[in-house]
């Protein structure tokens, strides 16, 4: 590799060169991932979400289910279908078991559906 001297520096620094600010920025936070590093607001919770669970297995329904109970809302409808293990296996995983601590009471909205209400967890 040919090292740059004086002359070559200044012919590149020259009268004619003047640097595009915006694309040296742009590198620049391109180079340091600022974007990756700056951490965004976290968003808002809502204080209703509707659940559907829909087309999944009963892993991804329970992780689902304990994603909301802990996510700081208030209440949830969760659509475990009409028919089905998780129409089942819902009222179980409320009454007895990790979930139960989470939830301050629940009903069926229809055939294949419930009404969640949460404990609020406070924000310090």
């Amino acid at each position: 590799m040919k090292q740059l001297s004086d002359e070559d520096i200044l012919n590149m620094v020259g009268a004619e060169y003047t640097p595009d600010d915006n694309a040296t920025k742009r590198a620049v936070r391109g180079e340091l991932k600022l974007s990756k590093r700056i951490p965004q607001p976290a968003e808002p919770t809502p204080e209703h979400i509707v659940l559907d669970l829909h087309n999944k297995t009963v892993e991804e329904a329970w992780a689902d289910i304990m994603s909301v109970a802990t996510s700081g809302a208030r209440s949830a409808n969760i659509i475990t279908g009409a028919s089905g293990v998780l129409h089942q296996l819902f009222p179980k995983w409320a009454h007895e078991g990790v979930l139960t601590p989470y939830i301050i009471d629940f009903r069926p909205i229809n055939n294949g559906s419930f009404f969640v209400r949460f404990h609020h967890k406070k924000k310090n």
